[in-house]
């Protein structure tokens, strides 16, 4: 299976994918990385206004096959958490670049952004 590698995103080595909107990144997890994972059944995320730094643990996917850290790629603040993976983790399944995203948050260093992977560099790393 190839997985799904938007060009208009960025990526993490440890397989979370950002949006930036302005000053907010949205982050999920990518296709590769719950296709590896398997059908996701719990998700632990952190609540809006924590703050993490880049590369600190922000949260955990559980899957049937195993228990996984979510990374931060960037440092910032949570604003916003999609609480319908409460509910309905096999969201990220399903749609892990759409309704399967996990958090919002405000960059306190933008310039964090230029360290990550670009498509075509994740599509690498992943042996595509």
């Amino acid at each position: 299976m190839v997985a799904n590698v938007p060009a208009d995103l960025l990526y993490t080595p440890e397989h979370e994918y950002l949006r930036i909107k302005g000053d907010i990144a949205e982050i999920g997890v990518t296709d590769y990385a719950q296709g590896e994972l398997g059908d996701v059944v719990y998700i632990e995320l952190p609540s809006v206004g924590a703050k993490f730094g880049k590369h600190d643990v922000f949260g955990t996917i559980e899957a049937v096959k195993a228990v996984s850290e979510l990374f931060s790629p960037v440092s910032g603040e949570i604003t916003e958490v999609n609480t319908q993976l409460d509910k309905e983790p096999a969201l990220v399944n399903s749609d892990p670049y759409g309704a399967g995203w996990m958090v919002r948050m405000k960059m306190t260093d933008p310039a964090e952004k230029e360290a990550l992977l670009k498509a075509e560099g994740y599509t690498k790393h992943i042996g595509g």
